[in-house]
């Protein structure tokens, strides 16, 4: 009975120490776009002309993000019924928008008007052989910045 106990309590400050980590992140992501939205990210196709440019660099962003202990239970609850894992999805988007600012406000500090072909990679850091636990994942983005 006392493990029961330790259990739903690891779920509960799970819960709550994750969402608000998950939404003061959220907030400083929201702050950041605005900040950097005035450098465009393009995607050029292999037969269209490279816009014209002073110089060229190119650029990284990468973070780590793991998930936190409640999610980490709903996802091996859903793995047990099969289907989507929901708990992943925000893991995922503030690991691609993370990445994405710090690439992009690398290319600001740099002088850069706009940034082409960006690039989003993705890898699984820990729980690699489907043994419980938290999961945490690497999400890396390059682009080359264009003054």
């Amino acid at each position: 009975m006392f493990e029961l106990f330790i259990l739903l309590g690891l779920l509960l400050l799970g819960y709550v120490a994750g969402s608000i980590t998950e939404q003061n992140h959220y907030a400083s992501i929201k702050v950041r776009e605005h900040r950097t939205q005035s450098v465009p990210i393009y995607n050029i196709g292999a037969k269209q002309p490279l816009p014209d440019a002073k110089g060229a660099q190119l650029f990284v962003g990468s973070v780590v993000i793991s998930s936190d202990y409640y999610k980490a239970f709903l996802a091996q609850f859903s793995k047990f019924f099969g289907g989507q894992i929901f708990a992943y999805d925000s893991l995922l988007d503030r690991g691609r928008r993370e990445a994405l600012l710090r690439m992009k406000e690398d290319a600001i500090r740099w002088g850069a008007k706009k940034v082409v072909n960006v690039r989003i990679e993705t890898a699984t850091i820990g729980n690699s052989h489907g043994d419980a636990g938290i999961l945490s994942i690497e999400v890396f983005a390059y682009g080359t910045g264009l003054r």
